[in-house]
């Protein structure tokens, strides 16, 4: 080796460990002369060894780094880790690289998921563990929700802001809208200059407790959409915390276009109350029903917070059927063993698709003949309930529940 080591540039990001897969640790160090060493320890040496030595050269010569020895150990880190990793480790080290190394772009519609699609599971992955994302679409879950927050100490948000904005670039969800939950303001800010550029979907804004939150994520991200010159929607989902939060709802629910939903964290607002909480959720019943007539109120979906025993199934189940009486459209879900038991509670019953059915039935007979009245048998059908059979129909449809000859237009 030629060339002093500058022992003022030295960064490290990464995990390392017998637990860690899909993963790496990056230790870089600035040297003197414009030469590149690595030293590199993997699982997978024989086999990409020589692969990842070339991706560290390419990734540091796009940041600007023309002399560094960097030592890495490896335990199967896909591409767009590495380059993450090498890039929080240059940061840290000093260097205030002009560009970013990008992973080469999947295929990403050129539309965003619909305002009203079914957001029936969302699915958390932790931002700063990669394991979790590569196989996250096989469990089917409607969303992924690529988590900045609570689930990054503060010592990595840095880095997984970098690895959330590669795997939005590099990963195949298989058709779950793609979700980030960035951080609570002013740090959130910093982390839509990366994710934004990425075209994610949907942004959920924790802790709001005002419409002037909402409002400031929203012109941040029309600013990152104008100077990445992208022309495609994204969605916001206000997550209510708090109190305030909660008595603020319909008001947060109407602060920007882009708001297709409304949810809250249970967790936060027991807190807050000074409660603990409880598995029946009794500390949470009026700011769940304020949530939902809030987001009624709007135009928009209300969406449940998460059920926080992952072992439990049957109170998973008992709360996901209670969730959707109250008038909820989905919920959060920490683990994919849970996806299939809230799709389940969320189902319409072959009797209320039926019931929704012959409601839309009596409702386009009555327009066909010019009817004022709508009326099923002896009873008189108010326009409220047939646009719940619209919903309820339409849903059934986006589902796949409709018999042949059942299908109808439902509730655009």
């Amino acid at each position: 080796m030629s060339g002093a080591v500058n022992r003022d540039r030295r960064g490290v990001a990464g995990r390392r460990g017998q637990d860690v897969r899909s993963d790496l640790f990056v230790a870089i160090e600035g040297l003197d002369a414009e030469q590149i060493e690595v030293k590199l320890s993997s699982r997978v040496e024989a086999y990409f060894g020589d692969a990842i030595r070339q991706q560290v050269k390419e990734v540091l010569s796009e940041l600007g780094v023309r002399g560094a020895i960097v030592t890495i150990e490896d335990a199967g880190a896909l591409p767009f880790v590495i380059g993450a990793r090498l890039e929080a480790a240059v940061r840290r080290a000093g260097w205030a690289p002009k560009n970013r190394w990008l992973p080469e772009a999947i295929d990403v519609p050129p539309r965003a998921t619909s305002a009203g699609r079914l957001r029936r599971s969302r699915l958390y992955l932790p931002g700063n563990e990669p394991k979790f994302f590569i196989n996250a679409g096989l469990h089917r879950p409607d969303a992924i929700i690529l988590d900045l927050e609570d689930s990054v100490s503060p010592d990595h948000k840095d880095a997984a802001r970098l690895v959330v904005r590669n795997a939005l670039r590099a990963v195949d969800f298989a058709g779950a809208e793609r979700m980030v939950r960035i951080n609570q303001l002013p740090l959130g800010l910093e982390d839509l200059e990366e994710i934004v550029p990425q075209a994610p979907d949907l942004i959920l804004i924790p802790k709001v407790e005002t419409p002037e939150q909402v409002r400031e994520v929203d012109e941040a991200i029309s600013r990152a959409l104008a100077e990445s010159e992208i022309e495609r929607d994204l969605w916001l989902m206000p997550i209510l915390e708090s109190a305030l939060g909660i008595e603020n709802a319909f008001e947060i629910g109407r602060a920007s276009p882009r708001i297709v939903a409304l949810t809250l964290g249970l967790e936060d607002y027991a807190a807050d109350l000074g409660v603990p909480k409880s598995a029946e959720g009794e500390e949470s019943f009026y700011a769940r029903t304020r949530v939902v007539n809030a987001a009624r109120a709007s135009g928009l979906q209300a969406i449940d917070s998460v059920f926080g025993n992952v072992d439990d199934m049957e109170g998973l189940s008992r709360w996901g059927m209670s969730s959707r009486a109250l008038g909820f459209q989905g919920m959060g879900c920490l683990h994919p063993r849970q996806i299939a038991v809230i799709h389940e509670a969320y189902r319409p019953t072959r009797a209320e698709i039926d019931k929704a059915l012959r409601i839309v039935a009596a409702f386009e007979e009555a327009e066909a003949k010019g009817l004022s009245v709508v009326s099923l048998g002896s009873k008189m059908i108010d326009p409220p309930v047939v646009k719940q059979a619209l919903r309820l129909v339409k849903q059934a449809n986006q589902l796949g529940l409709m018999a042949d000859g059942e299908a109808t237009g439902g509730e655009s």
